[in-house]
């Protein structure tokens, strides 16, 4: 999988490498003793799959994402089986005071869209997978705009991580937290109690691109036999069909990035089913 064959990385080092702290663990665990017990008052759980998580390796968690609390339903299963999570979040969670400082405390690993640290997210994460950690990374960069929430296109971020480390790429994909939480809600609708099922499936086959160059081209060939495989596993979870082509933001005039509903919009946008409830403000977890 890797570009160079050797194994090693292919991305310049910018830290050295080191595994989490005593105090990022104590810090991270009383974080998630408060996130995992609200979780289990408000949502029930089935997991499934849990063999299938690498041991004693890095490797790359590439999820579904249809709601805000996404993260904290994958992140509660992984900790649950001893792993930490390390989650890719856009920068301007880091600027707030609060979640700031606990994102940071948490060891979790910002995401600058553009700029001189557009990268500086890939080498944080390298750092993560040399020290046999899990990496979680949306591949379609934000809350997907499907109107049913299947996967829409993705985005190369997950290919590029992939082919540049060969670390593994572990598909997860969940159903049920949006009852919970809908796309963009204010709040919580926690009766009756909910259910959220989340399936952990076998490392994705990226043999076929072993020793090719992390082109466009490549990546973009990549990211797709990654959102083919979620997409999948997702219809077996659902038990529903997918639609046959999916869904390209770009072809229904919306935004990459942030909330896709506006106020006042009309067309597309507008249009919410029985899973997207919720406000129009802009920004969105990544």
């Amino acid at each position: 999988m890797s570009a160079d064959q050797s194994g090693k990385s292919t991305f310049k080092r910018a830290f050295k490498p080191q595994g989490m702290s005593l105090r990022t663990r104590l810090f991270f665990a009383l974080l998630a003793g408060v996130a995992r017990s609200l979780m289990n008052v408000v949502l029930g759980k089935e997991w499934y799959g849990l063999d299938r998580l690498p041991r004693d390796e890095g490797f790359i968690v590439v999820p579904n994402h249809c709601t805000e609390i996404d993260p904290i339903v994958v992140g509660h299963m992984l900790y649950n089986q001893n792993i930490m999570p390390h989650f890719l979040a856009k920068d301007g969670l880091f600027k707030n005071p609060i979640l700031g400082a606990a994102l940071r405390g948490a060891n979790q690993i910002p995401v600058e869209r553009s700029g001189a640290g557009a990268g500086k997210s890939l080498v944080a994460a390298q750092e993560v997978l040399d020290g046999a950690g899990a990496v979680v990374i949306y591949p379609e960069g934000t809350l997907t705009r499907d109107p049913e929430l299947w996967p829409m296109k993705g985005r190369t971020g997950a290919a590029r991580l992939a082919l540049g480390t060969g670390a593994k790429v572990i598909p997860v994909v969940h159903w049920g937290a949006q009852e919970v939480f809908p796309r963009y809600a204010k709040g919580f609708k926690i009766f009756p109690r909910k259910k959220v099922k989340v399936v952990v499936g076998n490392p994705v086959d990226l043999s076929a691109f072993a020793g090719m160059p992390a082109d466009k081209e490549t990546l973009e060939a990549v990211t797709e036999v990654i959102m083919a495989e979620l997409t999948s596993m997702l219809e077996e979870l659902r038990g529903e069909q997918a639609p046959a082509e999916r869904w390209n933001p770009a072809a229904h005039q919306q935004s990459a990035h942030g909330r896709f509903v506006e106020r006042g919009a009309k067309g597309d946008e507008q249009e919410q089913t029985k899973n997207d409830v919720g406000t129009t403000e802009k920004g969105d977890l990544q």
